[in-house]
């Protein structure tokens, strides 16, 4: 399923570099085809449209193809994105594994990867990990060294995306600051963009639904409970400072003597998320276990509720009553026209999305919720993939990004 991409504004900017990405924007998201396409959404000449593309089709970003017709003159080329181009380098990260993705520009999967990797290993050795993996795939896929246009990472935890690093992380101990972006950059040679995990699950899922589906509200329970939003234009939506979406560390009734990895008492997280179900928390403010043990619970407690163990089926119940609570919260602050609830227990089991249902439609108001849709996700493991891969085109598609595609063709 190709997931859609964002055609730009049609604004009064006429610097080259935003023309051009205007131009390879609209072409990418299908939004036109022709030449005449272009002129009639951009407002801009025959001749001027003409320069820019054909500046585009000589760099080898966009190509055209005999749109046949049989009528006199020249025949009309269709255009679209060389999918050769460039490469998309895709590394999604989590607690206890890591997946490593590279794709073209048409969204075709060259080479794929995931591998069991803890993530309290610390920094250094995660990108040293990533940069041999990188290069191994790019090497199995016989793609030359630059052909990889744009990295994205995806972090689980808040991240600081201007900065390209996780900003006190609670299941990333010894990231908190680490320069993700600066590093991988300076080794691969390209840009680096570091998001949310979440952020980009929910950016892979809203592009994957039906416009009419959006907004929509992400919320992802694994070894934390994370959410994020894309608001009805297919952008996301990150706050001031990117930590919009941190549903986790909402405190829920009932909880306060249960100690969060945040450090604070009554998250949502601390007693709803896989690896507190896995621990079998209950409010007596006992430690949690080492990471790398939660990691080996949470597998064994997916097990168990896919056998239909009457405790792991009481406990996700009992959690998803309370997420339930937290999601009709940000239903009332939203207004999503579809929630989607991913993770690991939502694929194991039908019992945890039915809890949040019951609650959600019992104590959301009638007008947030009689055309609100609330499923599981249809990507699954593959949202954040999507959505990294939709994030770095759009980057490369970006006027930054075709300036530096461009190189000193470029300027004007």
């Amino acid at each position: 399923m190709a997931a859609r991409l964002g055609a730009p504004g049609t604004g009064s900017r006429r610097h080259p570099d935003a023309v051009r990405s205007q131009i390879a924007r609209l072409v990418a998201a299908g939004e036109a085809s022709h030449r005449l396409d272009l002129s009639r959404l951009t407002g801009l000449s025959r001749s001027s449209i003409h320069t820019h593309v054909q500046d585009l089709v000589d760099a080898g970003l966009l190509q055209g193809e005999d749109a046949g017709g049989g009528g006199r003159g020249r025949p009309a080329l269709r255009l679209s994105l060389a999918g050769d181009a460039g490469v998309v380098l895709i590394a999604d990260l989590a607690p206890f594994s890591t997946r490593c993705v590279v794709t073209d520009l048409t969204q075709r999967v060259l080479a794929d990867v995931a591998f069991p990797w803890q993530l309290s290993e610390g920094p250094e050795p995660t990108v040293a990990l990533l940069v041999d993996r990188f290069a191994d795939l790019l090497g199995q896929a016989k793609i030359p060294a630059d052909r990889p246009r744009v990295l994205v990472v995806g972090l689980p935890g808040p991240v600081d995306v201007a900065r390209g690093m996780a900003v006190r992380p609670p299941i990333m101990p010894g990231w908190d600051g680490f320069p993700v972006a600066e590093q991988l950059g300076g080794v691969l040679g390209c840009p680096v963009l570091v998001d949310n995990d979440v952020n980009l699950m929910a950016l892979g899922e809203a592009r994957t639904v039906p416009p009419e589906q959006l907004p929509v509200l992400f919320v992802t329970v694994g070894a934390g409970i994370g959410a994020g939003f894309v608001l009805a234009d297919g952008t996301l939506h990150r706050g001031a400072d990117g930590a919009a979406g941190d549903i986790g560390h909402i405190r829920v009734p009932g909880a306060e003597e249960v100690v969060c990895r945040c450090g604070k008492a009554g998250c949502v997280e601390a007693v709803a998320s896989t690896a507190a179900l896995a621990r079998g928390l209950t409010p007596t403010g006992e430690p949690p276990l080492d990471l790398a043990e939660d990691g080996a619970a949470m597998r064994d407690f997916v097990a168990r509720l896919r056998d239909g163990l009457p405790e792991a089926l009481h406990a996700v119940r009992a959690a998803g009553a309370t997420l339930g609570e937290v999601i009709a919260l940000c239903i009332h602050m939203l207004n999503p026209r579809h929630v989607v609830v991913g993770g690991e227990v939502v694929e194991a089991s039908d019992d945890l999305l039915s809890a949040v249902r019951a609650v959600v439609y019992r104590h959301a108001l009638p007008l947030a919720t009689r055309e609100l849709a609330i499923t599981r996700s249809e990507l699954g493991g593959d949202a954040a993939v999507v959505g990294a891969m939709v994030l770095g085109i759009e980057q490369l598609l970006s006027p930054t990004g075709i300036g530096r595609f461009l190189g000193p063709r470029g300027t004007p």
